[in-house]
């Protein structure tokens, strides 16, 4: 346990910025916790609740599991895509949260035959930052690719040559529109997890518990 965390009354909750953090607010209201800096306007990386034993970490999507996994923090917050990545090694998954929902699908430019390349048995070039997924996924269909890993920026890579297709989260369907790309395949639904640290769910179970019973009594309404 860091010195960061020496207090064994202190909670440290690891979040995202963007969707999981807006979505997360009201369940930690649930559960008599407010966080009292905006992360949109503040410098800071470690926020103030309106607990002083609870504390919230802003880390990078993909970051969060880890961060809970190694005990940096107590619990986080992580979607189902970035939980299939990281492979959730030391982590207890209680609770689908239903938040941030959207789906992992496949996408290509406009005019490409996806249907016809599988079909013949072509070789795709396929970009992702969801590697595993990806294939997980095209292994059990039969195709065979080659995955190409990207950090962002996605709908470029059928654009300028770079894939033939790729696997990205999608939710509304604008950004593939906006870049002429459509999505031809969706491989899984996607929503947000609660993931517990699970030393931390032992040593400081009397501080968690009724955090976690908040949430997941949230997150059903």
């Amino acid at each position: 346990m860091s010195a960061f965390q020496a207090d064994s009354q202190q909670l440290i909750l690891a979040l995202s910025k963007g969707r999981i953090f807006e979505d997360t607010l009201p369940l930690l209201e649930a559960a008599g916790i407010t966080v009292t800096e905006n992360p949109d306007t503040s410098r800071k990386l470690i926020l103030p609740t309106n607990d002083p034993n609870v504390r919230v970490l802003i880390v990078r999507a993909t970051d969060v599991p880890t961060y809970v996994q190694h005990g940096a923090a107590d619990f986080g917050v992580a979607g189902k895509d970035v939980l299939l990545e990281h492979g959730g090694e030391g982590l207890y998954q209680p609770i689908d949260l239903n938040i941030a929902a959207c789906r992992m699908s496949v996408a290509v430019r406009n005019g490409f035959d996806y249907e016809t390349a599988v079909r013949q048995g072509a070789r795709l070039r396929v970009a992702t930052k969801f590697v595993e997924t990806a294939r997980t996924h095209f292994a059990k269909k039969g195709v065979h690719v080659d995955l190409i890993k990207l950090y962002g920026s996605m709908e470029l890579a059928p654009l300028v040559g770079l894939s033939d297709a790729i696997v990205d989260v999608v939710s509304t369907g604008n950004t593939l529109r906006a870049n002429d790309l459509k999505e031809v395949e969706a491989i899984m639904d996607i929503s947000s997890r609660l993931i517990v640290n699970q030393a931390a769910l032992k040593l400081k179970r009397e501080r968690l518990q009724p955090i976690i019973e908040a949430f997941e009594r949230a997150s059903k309404k």
